[in-house]
């Protein structure tokens, strides 16, 4: 969902600017394959409830696929990235290393070559 724009603050998804949400996309980037709900949780340290409502977001945009199963007879859920989740945080990842580097160009001690007119500068103290 790149869109063309002069800022980067305009490519930052809020679907993806949620601190659970980003932990949850960046656990499935680092996975091989889906991730079993159970492993998700612990690695993000997140309740049922809480990484259920979180997925659901993800899933209704389309960046995730759940996965209901059994395995020897007992239910197992399996989180999946989907191609256009991966492009998708990719871009937005990309786009909150621009913000980031912006920031820190901007308070560095050569502000008045700063590229964030939108900051403005600071006032004296």
């Amino acid at each position: 969902m790149k869109t063309t724009t002069d800022s980067p603050f305009d490519a930052l998804e809020k679907i993806f600017h949620e601190p659970n949400r980003l932990a949850i996309m960046s656990a499935l980037c680092a996975a091989d394959g889906g991730v079993p709900f159970t492993d998700l949780k612990t690695s993000c340290r997140l309740t049922d409830g809480n990484l259920s409502r979180h997925l659901k977001v993800l899933e209704e945009t389309g960046v995730i696929r759940v996965e209901k199963s059994f395995v020897k007879l007992r239910p197992r859920t399996t989180i999946h990235l989907t191609k256009t989740g991966f492009q998708r945080f990719n871009e937005y990842l990309a786009a909150l290393t621009e913000v980031l580097e912006q920031a820190r160009q901007a308070t560095g001690t050569e502000r008045s070559k700063s590229r964030l007119p939108a900051f403005g500068k600071l006032a004296p103290a």
